[in-house]
């Protein structure tokens, strides 16, 4: 009887991708678009090949610039429809105020995550800027694109004043030092005549929106003009960030700059050229303001501002662009559009800001890596709960293991290690105690040749403290530059007790693997 032959059933191992990816051309870098006046890849894109279906496939190494493009492009087209749409001018209006404190906090997080010096006088600088354009432009008639280039000077002399501080303190100190700087300026800026105690605040400057615009035209013309600060802002960041300052400075962080300043790093010089770019551009950034609500007001100085862009930085994560911005943008939006709440939606912003810095490690923006590392810390876990002492490498295992020929050697150890454990006997530990040199017996030198070709890696070796009087047993740490360390404190008065130590230790660990 002619019994039909069933195809076996194949089933894939290990991890499924389930993101489409790109038909690829093999193992080959492809750079194609750069930045301008960088060697930077807008995308850099890697080929490889699926280890389950060995197809060629192109895939992404990083796609934040993908996701920058797409949000980018939400806040061009979202805003103004949404406002038009819904008939609210409140939204448009939260929408520009948005994109100009993410402007600043873009700036800022040069001087606090570039720079690392730790400034909280970021709206002194910009109000000083604001003031002093809105001033000139009250007084003297300063056009709008004058009260800018005013600004920018501002923010640079308080920056050069600010700077002289940060060369000689640091830290908690300097913090400190520049709260007072922006109390002071809200203090004298609120017993002034001149600008404008006794009205709230010095109105009536120029203003870039034409005066035959309508509302809606005014607000859509305002928006756009804040929205490109923000790009410009961002430019400025990752040009600064990015290129060799941005570099030098990395490699003198907090509490390594004695290790920079030994490699020939000027990390001081960097510093105090990032802080002073910062603060022009805070400057500009200030003089912008002034024109676009055609004054400054005292609140600039105020600490709920500073308190709430402190905020914003937290809740998206300290040295990250995209944190800068969409921290701004869910307290923005909380504060903004949650009016009717009242003071409630502070609430809502300080357990916020509470529950980022209780479970996450840097913000929004420090999630991804910190969930990476607890899904591979719960996966080997889990392969150490399935697998057996001894090497034995599981199926889920095998498929992240590219060089197939680990996985046979570590099978093969295995075995090997379960035979020689059989051949452990007080016959053969008695046989090297009288005679651990020389000729030995088959099971005998079966061990020995083993454990000889064994790893560097906590190998057990001899230290002769004084010669043929005193030996010591240690590990091998098998990494170079990095000592051994001793095994325990016990001496051997000659050469064929310590061996017979070793061998010992050797078994110990072989039977207990």
């Amino acid at each position: 009887m002619n019994i039909p032959k069933s195809s076996p059933v194949m089933y894939l191992v290990g991890r499924r991708r389930w993101w489409p990816v790109l038909g690829g051309h093999g193992d080959k870098l492809w750079h194609r678009v750069r930045y301008p006046f960088t060697r930077r890849t807008v995308l850099h894109v890697q080929g490889v090949y699926n280890p389950k279906t060995l197809a060629r496939e192109k895939k992404i190494l990083n796609k934040k610039p993908i996701w920058w493009a797409l949000g980018l492009a939400a806040l061009a087209v979202l805003p103004p429809l949404a406002s038009v749409g819904l008939e609210s001018n409140s939204l448009l209006s939260a929408a520009a105020i948005f994109a100009l404190y993410a402007a600043i906090n873009l700036v800022w997080m040069l001087i606090i995550g570039t720079a690392g010096i730790f400034s909280l006088a970021t709206l002194a600088v910009v109000g000083s800027a604001a003031y002093t354009s809105a001033w000139l432009s009250v007084t003297y008639g300063l056009p709008w694109w004058g009260m800018i280039g005013v600004g920018g000077v501002t923010g640079l002399l308080a920056g050069v004043i600010i700077a002289i501080p940060a060369t000689r303190l640091e830290g908690f100190y300097y913090a400190l030092l520049t709260l007072g700087l922006v109390e002071l300026c809200r203090v004298s800026v609120v017993q002034s005549k001149a600008l404008g105690s006794a009205t709230g605040g010095l109105y009536g400057a120029d203003s870039y929106v034409p005066d035959n615009f309508s509302e809606m035209g005014e607000l859509l013309l305002g928006y756009y003009a804040c929205l490109a600060v923000m790009l410009l802002a961002l430019g400025l960041y990752r040009a600064v960030n990015g290129q060799r300052l941005g570099r030098l400075l990395r490699a003198a962080p907090e509490k390594q700059e004695a290790f920079a300043q030994a490699v020939g790093i000027d990390f001081l010089r960097a510093r105090i050229e990032v802080f002073l770019i910062s603060s022009t551009a805070l400057g500009l950034i200030g003089g912008f303001y002034a024109t676009h609500f055609k004054g400054a007001s005292p609140s600039l100085f105020g600490m709920d501002n500073l308190l709430l862009l402190l905020a914003m930085i937290v809740i998206g994560g300290l040295g990250t662009a995209e944190g800068a911005v969409v921290g701004t943008l869910l307290v923005v939006g909380i504060d903004k559009l949650l009016v009717d709440l009242g003071p409630m939606r502070l609430v809502f912003i300080g357990l916020l800001m509470l529950a980022t810095v209780l479970f996450t490690r840097n913000g929004l923006f420090g999630m991804k890596a910190q969930f990476e590392a607890w899904r591979d810390r719960i996966r080997s876990q889990a392969r150490a709960s399935r697998s057996e002492h001894g090497g034995e490498v599981m199926p889920e295992e095998a498929v992240d293991i590219h060089d197939k020929n680990i996985i046979a050697h570590r099978r093969f150890d295995k075995r090997t290690r379960e035979a020689l454990k059989l051949l452990i006997t007080p016959e053969v530990i008695e046989e090297h105690r009288v005679c651990p040199r020389g000729q030995h017996s088959d099971a005998l030198m079966r061990l020995l040749n083993y454990f000889r070709v064994a790893s560097l890696v906590d190998k057990y070796a001899l230290f002769a403290e004084e010669p043929f009087k005193r030996y010591r047993v240690i590990a091998l740490s098998g990494v170079r530059g990095v000592p051994p360390r001793r095994v325990d404190d016990k001496a051997y008065s000659d050469l064929d007790t310590a061996y017979h130590a070793v061998f010992l230790k050797r078994c110990q660990d072989l039977v207990e693997s």
